[in-house]
């Protein structure tokens, strides 16, 4: 009976010892598609939320980029109300973000060096204001979205003499209502 207990418990360690060896060897096989299904996944989730157009970040940063177009400054020559051709392209798109949002309304302001009298540049600055909106108008905007103001010199955006100062403070302005 010694020698039967003997077989049994020695064919019962190998029969252990077997199944653990195959045991390990099988779990690397098994794991490594794991990672590589873990790995794939969350990457199709982050891009799902970022490219969301109706998330919150987006919204907010799309209304960032239109609120900087429409307050950017226009700059006009010296004594003139006339609108430059190197400040077109940024009436255009102030043009189309208005076109996009027909609740949005702006204040023109108007600006002018501080050279020649109080009254004459608070009329040039009303004109450049003026030569804004009827810009956007001829477009097809509604004039009562615009309202126009004039500080003429009262408002320096760079106080100094010289052209460089002076070109800075020839200008309008725009504030969003």
């Amino acid at each position: 009976m010694n020698r039967s207990f003997r077989g049994t418990g020695l064919t019962g360690l190998l029969i252990t010892l077997g199944l653990a060896t195959g045991a390990c060897g099988k779990k690397p096989a098994e794991a490594a598609p794991a990672p590589a299904v873990m790995a794939s996944q969350p990457a199709p989730a982050r891009n799902a939320v970022r490219s969301d157009p109706g998330s919150t970040t987006d919204a907010a940063a799309e209304a960032a980029r239109r609120r900087a177009v429409l307050t950017e400054m226009v700059f006009f020559d010296y004594d003139r109300a006339v609108i430059r051709p190197d400040q077109r392209a940024l009436l255009d798109a102030k043009v189309q973000v208005l076109r996009q949002d027909p609740d949005v309304r702006l204040q023109i302001d108007g600006h002018a060096d501080d050279r020649g009298s109080t009254e004459y540049n608070l009329a040039l600055g009303l004109r450049r204001a003026n030569a804004i909106k009827d810009y956007f108008t001829s477009f097809g905007l509604t004039a009562g979205r615009f309202e126009v103001r004039s500080y003429g010199e009262e408002r320096p955006l760079e106080r100094g003499e010289g052209e460089g100062s002076w070109a800075r403070n020839r200008r309008g302005e725009f504030v969003v209502r």
